[in-house]
């Protein structure tokens, strides 16, 4: 789907496309743990019929239950920092050795 409209710089237009099967899945499970109601927020962002969304919450849901979460908690009444742990790639660049540059 898409949208035009005329600018002062000509017709612009905009694509508008809805959401994956997948990432409509993962909007749901980020507002609720109830995966029928998962399939229900789904299937409306997506216009397809609840029977054929709720096979693939029911998947979805199966493997994130198989992953763990970790979460470590401190002494009781301190607050819990978020800890970020980033791959930092290292920029290395190749210098001609007969010019120096």
């Amino acid at each position: 789907m898409s949208e035009d409209w005329n600018t002062k710089y000509g017709p612009r237009r905009v694509r508008r496309d809805p959401p994956t099967l997948e990432e409509a899945i993962f909007a749901a499970a980020g507002i609720t743990d109830d995966v029928q109601a998962q399939a229900e927020i789904a299937s409306a962002l997506m216009g397809l019929p609840l029977e054929q969304v709720l096979p693939e919450v029911k998947k979805a849901s199966r493997v994130a239950a198989r992953t763990a979460t970790r979460v470590i908690t401190a002494d009781q009444g301190t607050q819990q920092r978020a800890v970020v742990v980033e791959r930092r790639t290292v920029r290395r660049f190749n210098i001609d050795k007969r010019t120096g540059t």
